[in-house]
């Protein structure tokens, strides 16, 4: 698959704007707040003043006014947890074409974050800036883009964030849908029925876990398509491979995993972690520090009397079937189901991180079991470049190329 001619939009596109942006009235709207309000002339200079490839005077960009919605999940214990999430609407398309056709929405799970300012609702309160991949997916493609804070960021930072784990994930994304289209209604903000669901890394397991939920428990949420981006979709595969291993490349990664597992099924840090680090992962995971502060307090030794994870642990992992944290990753791995939605599974074939390989042997499973409509789609060999892209700098190449095909069903199906 090809795409010839389409604009890639590279890196800088994660944070546009200027501190000394003024912010809005923070206009208290019928269930949430306003946080972002900027016209397309705006965005648009931004983008030619850093000299953004592929943008030029004749692009069109739209404005953004995007909102903060307070909202109620459920954690994996069972408990409600008010949360908040982030929609962004688009600003600058006739009115006359929205009143008739109504706006498309694309559900869009964020990746990895360990600070609370990294949020992008969080962002958007205090800088009046937009950020990430709603610049690709509103200002550049028109789309009105949901992404909930999770559990753990936003409104909920005291709660720990149940990284990985598919529940929680899929909980506040399919509440925060809901919403979010409540909100809509409530101020005048038109939708369509057509809704697409990707996320890149953390958000590709989680827009997975996502569409798992909505088809599993039969909510009336029709997808359009789901479009998963390199997520860690088999997580027991995932932590063969990483513990295996001598050295950790990020140690901040596995050490919130271990965390969040902890927490969620009731298990001391001291049972998987060693010290002097088992006691500070409740400090180093609170939403207060950036991956490069976390990364500090740890080692990147894997395992034995000095490294991040017990060694008992780590034996007892790999050689017993019934250790509960591999029964634990087993239970939140993604490819034991046969889904209905149309599936286009993206990745990078030079992925760093989570290789290209997890996406191949997902298919496979999700084939096995009875998937209608799964596809994996190379970045690379999409987007015609010539040489394979990491799991960093992927990630705008894939929202840009996720956007691209949400945008050809959107005018093949409603008509622009």
């Amino acid at each position: 698959m090809r795409f010839n001619g389409f604009v890639v939009i590279v890196a800088s596109l994660l944070m546009i704007g200027c501190s000394s942006l003024d912010k809005p009235d923070s206009t208290k709207m019928e269930g949430g707040e306003l946080v972002v309000s900027l016209d397309g002339k705006f965005i648009k200079k931004s983008l030619l003043d850093k000299k953004v490839s592929g943008i030029t005077q004749d692009t069109v960009v739209y404005g953004q006014k995007a909102y903060k919605i307070p909202y109620t999940t459920t954690d994996e214990e069972g408990n409600e947890v008010q949360v908040s999430g982030y929609m962004v609407v688009p600003t600058g398309l006739p009115d006359a074409l929205i009143d008739a056709k109504g706006f498309s929405v694309v559900s869009d799970d964020h990746g990895t974050i360990f600070h609370n300012n990294e949020t992008l609702s969080v962002i958007a309160s205090l800088t009046n800036t937009p950020s990430g991949s709603s610049i690709i997916l509103s200002s550049l493609a028109g789309f009105v883009t949901l992404q909930p804070d999770y559990i753990g960021f936003g409104d909920s930072v005291d709660h720990y964030h149940p990284f990985v784990l598919k529940k929680s994930l899929a909980n506040a994304t399919v509440d925060f849908i809901k919403a979010a289209r409540e909100f809509a209604k409530n101020n005048d903000i038109h939708l369509n029925d057509q809704l697409f669901i990707t996320g890149y890394s953390e958000g590709g397991y989680a827009a997975l876990a996502t569409l798992q939920k909505i088809e599993q428990e039969h909510i009336d949420m029709p997808i359009t398509l789901a479009t998963p981006m390199a997520g860690p979709y088999d997580l027991n595969l995932t932590a063969f491979g990483v513990l295996s291993q001598e050295k950790l490349s990020e140690p901040s990664f596995m050490a919130d995993v271990a965390y969040a597992y902890a927490n969620a099924y009731s298990h001391p840090y001291d049972d998987i972690i060693n010290e002097p680090y088992a006691s500070k992962l409740s400090s180093l995971f609170d939403g207060t520090k950036y991956m490069e502060e976390i990364d500090k307090e740890l080692t990147y030794k894997t395992t034995g009397d000095d490294g991040l994870f017990a060694s008992v642990f780590v034996y007892d992992f790999a050689n017993n079937a019934d250790n509960w944290f591999r029964k634990a990753l087993v239970e939140n791995s993604l490819q034991r189901w046969n889904p209905q939605t149309s599936i286009r599974l993206l990745h990078c074939k030079g992925d760093d991180i989570i290789p290209y390989e997890m996406s191949v042997w997902t298919k496979a499973n999700l084939d096995a079991y009875g998937a209608k409509d799964t596809q994996i789609i190379s970045i690379e060999d999409a987007l015609g470049l010539p040489y394979e892209v990491g799991h960093s700098q992927c990630g705008i190449l894939a929202y840009s190329l996720s956007s691209h095909i949400f945008a050809n069903i959107r005018k093949s199906t409603i008509g622009y």
